[in-house]
């Protein structure tokens, strides 16, 4: 995605990069989470930074990586830091646990979500709408006056 020079296909690079966490989400037992990642970010969001993107007609610019000390500072620290994740995956293989939890299996889910959103947080979720309600009104009243 980084390595485009098209600002569309970057962004449509953005979206593949979306669907692979939520694949990573699936990995890790949470249903909610890839489902979420899914159609918020790769959809709405997406949909609306591609049509920025497009809105503002960008032209492409030239970039060269060649003969800048920049760019070179920047590959030797991706370098290390990639060389330290792979010291501390090889170095803790031995602490991760092979097997998830019942309880931590169960707590991704839609149900255990849904549970914990209307159950024991559901005064806070009925404000955040009433506050997000009340901010669309107040924006729509405030382009209403200057159209007329």
């Amino acid at each position: 995605m980084v390595t485009r020079k098209n600002a569309v296909s970057s962004a449509l690079l953005l979206v593949v990069t979306f669907c692979f966490l939520a694949g990573i989400y699936l990995t890790l037992q949470a249903q909610f989470l890839a489902v979420v990642q899914v159609a918020v970010y790769a959809g709405a969001i997406m949909v609306l930074v591609l049509f920025v993107i497009m809105l503002l007609n960008l032209k492409e610019e030239r970039f060269s990586l060649t003969g800048n000390w920049k760019t070179l500072l920047g590959v030797l620290g991706v370098g290390a830091i990639c060389a330290q994740v792979i010291a501390i995956i090889l170095l803790s293989k031995d602490k991760i646990p092979q097997t998830i939890s019942p309880k931590a299996a169960v707590q991704g889910t839609v149900e255990s979500v849904g549970m914990m959103l209307y159950q024991t947080y559901a005064f806070p979720f009925e404000m955040a709408s009433l506050v997000l309600i009340t901010a669309a009104v107040g924006a729509i009243v405030l382009a209403k006056k200057k159209l007329q």
